[in-house]
């Protein structure tokens, strides 16, 4: 969908660059993980043991923001928490003539979307980056008639942990409050979705010394501020410390054109150098391990 073809060939193509290497001080697992986009697989594959063993981990994914060579290295936050939430409103139905015999949800969930506008705007503190996102909208079959029951389907992007549940108390005192007000039910759920994304400093520092070995010192980049994005590797950054990259991939025609979307695709010229990356961190972690006391670690 935004690239996952080409990490697995990455990943290919650093146990190809470490076959023949000789790795001194510990071993190296490779993580061919399955679904990333909304399945949460790096959940399941610690469930079943996959980090065993495992003091350190690394990650990258391609991103169109940056240039073909260029990879970006933070540390700290630099993805989002991701929380979807469903909202229900049941109304009373009727004819489209008869609006005063009817409760109109298709209404009221109108005004819940424009409300939520105001939450993020007015409650939260601008220079925490946060995004609530209404996706989906449900309500009616027919145009001469007004719908009796609406979903709305949506996600909360935050980065702060007292951010993200002022935003959820607020989403639903919202929908509460706005159903009553004009005599419609309202039901308001959220599930918990990924975690942030957070840099370990050590794991951060090792992945930008592989990353300049690579591409060069100039050419190591910053995200400047988190992504409001996902990424499941959170899962595995909760249990072990390391660090999660992004490598340049923007495609020259295509620099517009979103990473979830039917036309995007990614410079292969980045390919390589992915692998390559993967190689030569895994080399370099092991080398930190090993100084920390940490031999026949696995990274």
């Amino acid at each position: 969908a935004c690239g996952h073809d080409g990490h697995m060939a990455m990943l290919l193509g650093a146990i190809r660059l470490l076959k023949d290497e000789e790795l001194r001080g510990g071993g190296v697992k490779f993580i061919f993980q399955p679904g990333e986009e909304g399945g949460g697989g790096a959940k399941t594959m610690i469930e079943e043991g996959v980090l065993e063993g495992v003091s350190m981990i690394f990650g990258g994914h391609i991103d169109r923001h940056f240039p073909p060579g260029k990879i970006a290295c933070d540390k700290g936050l630099i993805c989002a928490y991701t929380d979807p939430f469903t909202v229900e409103i049941i109304g009373q139905g009727g004819h489209a003539a008869r609006p005063h015999e009817t409760v109109d949800c298709i209404v009221v969930a109108s005004l819940i979307v424009m409300e939520i506008q105001t939450l993020v705007s007015r409650e939260i503190d601008p220079t925490y980056p946060t995004v609530v996102t209404v996706g989906e909208i449900h309500g009616g079959n027919a145009h001469n008639c007004i719908a009796e029951r609406t979903v709305l389907k949506g996600t909360v992007r935050t980065t702060n942990e007292k951010i993200r549940a002022t935003i959820l108390k607020g989403l639903e005192r919202l929908v509460h409050a706005t159903g009553h007000l004009h005599g419609a039910k309202t039901e308001f759920l959220w599930h918990p979705g990924y975690p942030p994304v957070i840099n370990d400093p050590t794991g951060t520092t090792i992945a930008h010394r592989a990353a300049s070995a690579i591409v060069g010192e100039d050419n190591v980049v910053h995200q400047r501020y988190p992504s409001l994005g996902g990424e499941d590797f959170a899962f595995y950054l909760e249990k072990v410390p390391g660090c999660f990259v992004r490598f340049g991939a923007q495609k020259k025609g295509l620099e517009g054109v979103p990473a979830h979307s039917p036309y995007f695709d990614f410079d292969e010229s980045i390919l390589p150098i992915g692998a390559a990356f993967l190689a030569k961190v895994a080399i370099e972690a092991l080398k930190e391990l090993k100084g920390m006391g940490k031999n026949g670690s696995r990274v």
